[in-house]
């Protein structure tokens, strides 16, 4: 079975592991210091604050913007359920807004008609690395005293105007699962180029200490820490961070890869009659973490289509997630959301991973083909 993704983690990963366990210094210290500086420069923002997930950086956006019961904060139903999760920690509303059929993002005609007195934020997310158009977002929404949170979980060593996603972001959360790019396992990173939110960040992370635990252990003298606020734990271990550092010295290697197969995709696609491929906007490039596909409008219905290519050797994916459709969210307030409902309904994920075979893709497209166009299967009206 060819699968969805396979993360590129190999001997150099497990020695950096090794080496952090060996030291004695396994929870949060000295390596997830150099990771945090080392992957903050990589995006071009000038403070990296790491964390427990994605999820915990979002989450502490939002609660250091003050956000909370009664205020609303603008999201895309068409992402990964955390997005909107990370707001309702905080007591919040999150507020879902459509997106744009070519990159599956927010845009600033999406968020405009949800926007009230009571929005806080905006929570932009680069889907699939697919950048999103952030500064039409801020000349929207900084006028109105809005800031702009970028959920670029999926999005690092993508590009925005020529330079590196999170660049001169309010805020951005970042996501190392391993079905990243850059994988620590678990863990996450938000970067700003706020030095004081770094530092209240930081104690954020870790139970609001006024001094952390590693700097207490290097410290030379005795230091009572204080809790000057209620917060959470939300650290990155030293093991995670030695990962981390490796994963980030592959990380351009990875994207040209992708970029080589996606390219190789297209070509391949284009004999594919009615589908259409996810592609770089023209602001800037995507590092393809997910290589959508949207179906055509007479395709048999798609759970029977992942079925043929799983018969075929091929693991495939739904499409991205709505949030609003779930248990969890039902009834929430937004705007009609009809290409987020076309989008999560009629995409599906193709395989991508670094040591793919070409091959492999023309298994991929050969067993696409031929689901699409198999007799028997129940094609909607």
């Amino acid at each position: 079975m060819i699968p969805v993704m396979r993360p590129l983690l190999g001997e150099e990963e497990a020695l950096a592991a090794a080496e952090a366990v060996r030291s004695g210094w396994v929870a949060q210290g000295p390596r997830v210091r150099e990771f945090e500086e080392a992957f903050a420069a990589s995006v071009g923002a000038r403070h990296g604050v790491a964390v427990s997930s994605c999820t915990t950086g979002l989450h502490l956006a939002v609660h250091l913007l003050g956000v909370g019961p009664g205020d609303e904060v603008v999201v895309p139903s068409l992402s990964f359920i955390a997005t909107a999760n990370a707001v309702r920690y905080t007591g919040a509303t999150p507020v879902f807004a459509d997106v744009d059929a070519a990159t599956g993002n927010l845009t600033a005609a999406t968020v405009e008609p949800v926007l009230t007195a009571r929005t806080r934020a905006v929570m932009v997310v680069h889907q699939a690395g697919v950048p999103a158009d952030v500064e039409a977002l801020k000349a929207l929404c900084e006028p109105r005293g809005i800031p702009v949170i970028e959920d670029a979980a999926c999005a690092a060593g993508s590009t925005y105007q020529g330079k590196p996603v999170g660049t001169n972001a309010v805020l951005a959360a970042w996501s190392f699962h391993p079905r990243k790019l850059l994988t620590t396992g678990e863990g996450g990173m938000v970067t700003t180029d706020d030095a004081d939110w770094a530092v209240r960040l930081k104690r954020l992370r870790e139970h609001g200490m006024s001094v952390s635990a590693a700097d207490r252990h290097h410290g030379g003298s005795a230091v009572i820490e204080q809790y000057l606020e209620t917060a959470f734990n939300y650290r990155m271990t030293d093991i995670q961070a030695a990962v981390g550092l490796v994963q980030l010295s592959k990380l351009d290697a990875i994207i040209a890869r992708r970029r080589e197969l996606a390219a190789r995709y297209h070509e391949l696609l284009a004999g594919v009659p009615g589908v259409t491929a996810v592609r770089d906007p023209e602001y800037g490039t995507t590092n393809y973490q997910s290589f959508w596909v949207w179906l055509p409008g007479e395709a048999p219905d798609r759970q029977e289509i992942l079925a043929g290519l799983a018969e075929r050797g091929v693991s495939a994916r739904r499409g991205i997630m709505a949030s609003h459709l779930e248990p969890a969210y039902e009834g929430h307030p937004g705007a009609p959301l009809p290409v987020t409902e076309a989008f999560t309904a009629r995409t599906l994920i193709l395989p991508l991973f670094h040591d793919m075979t070409n091959d492999d893709q023309d298994t991929v497209v050969s067993a696409l083909s031929e689901t699409l166009h198999t007799p028997h299967l129940t094609v909607r009206g």
